[in-house]
């Protein structure tokens, strides 16, 4: 977003906080799920998704204009919070988009916190997306946009039903969308730092040729945390073919220490 947009967001994000210290989880995500239901209208309209993010109306205009579109089919939470994120500056419709998307889904993860099983939606979602990248058939599939959004969320609910908590498969349904304009798999890993963030904490994608252990875990957990001055949460995916060593995605920031690299660089090297 650009900084027009971020200022726009956080206002809503102040709102959705405010809303959710006093509010009941299963409040929470029936606000949410209202929201992500304005937002697949709005990736489906676009003229109205452009007239809500038209800066040449004035806020009580677009505000208006939303409250004659969803005055009484949306409950009064989803609505406010909605009002919040129109009357915003934004510097483009899609971003007003991917703004309601993602105000939805942090209110799905609010009532999660509420119900003190966020930390456990986030390794929900992580696993999920290490089981779809170790099945390259599964991952097809899911990605397949000629199967139909319908089909493909029945396989995920085939998939997960009973055995994760019902955000955790809200969210997963939410990945084969493209949440904020990505592919599925990149869509679970922002849905999973989102998770993190609530918890005040920042992912680190850890790839190992074998399990570690629970030691090594937090030591490598201590470390990252007085490298980055907070809290991490360690998303560990085993892969064999790294050899040995280990690979760190925090961010934008990689570390890659894995005898796979090495040997690649060697390679390079004496082909050279």
């Amino acid at each position: 977003m650009l900084a027009a947009s971020r200022e726009s967001y956080a206002a809503a994000v102040d709102a959705l906080n405010e809303h959710a210290a006093g509010a009941t989880p299963e409040r929470l995500a029936a606000t949410g799920d209202e929201v992500l239901a304005v937002a697949d209208l709005l990736r489906r309209e676009p003229r109205l998704r452009r007239a809500l993010a038209d800066a040449s109306r004035d806020t009580d205009e677009r505000a208006g204009l939303l409250g004659a579109v969803f005055a009484g089919k949306i409950g009064d939470d989803a609505l406010g919070l909605l009002t919040a994120l129109v009357r915003g500056r934004w510097s483009s419709p899609v971003e007003l988009l991917d703004a309601v998307e993602r105000i939805g889904a942090e209110a799905l993860l609010a009532g999660s916190e509420r119900a003190d099983e966020l930390g456990e939606v986030e390794d929900e979602l992580f696993r999920f997306g290490g089981v779809v990248r170790g099945n390259p058939q599964l991952a097809g599939a899911l990605s397949d946009s000629t199967a139909g959004l319908d089909r493909r969320t029945q396989l995920v609910d085939d998939l997960l039903g009973s055995k994760v908590k019902p955000v955790s498969l809200r969210l997963a349904a939410l990945a084969l969308r493209g949440f904020g304009g990505r592919g599925f798999d990149a869509s679970l890993s922002r849905l999973v730092e989102l998770a993190a963030a609530r918890r005040d904490r920042q992912v680190a994608y850890v790839t190992t040729a074998a399990p570690l252990s629970d030691a090594e875990e937090e030591r490598l957990a201590g470390r990252l945390s007085e490298l980055y001055g907070r809290q991490i949460s360690l998303k560990v995916d085993v892969d064999p073919s790294v050899v040995g060593g280990v690979r760190v995605r925090v961010g934008s920031d990689l570390y890659d220490g894995t005898v796979s690299r090495r040997l690649a660089e060697t390679r390079k090297a004496l082909a050279g």
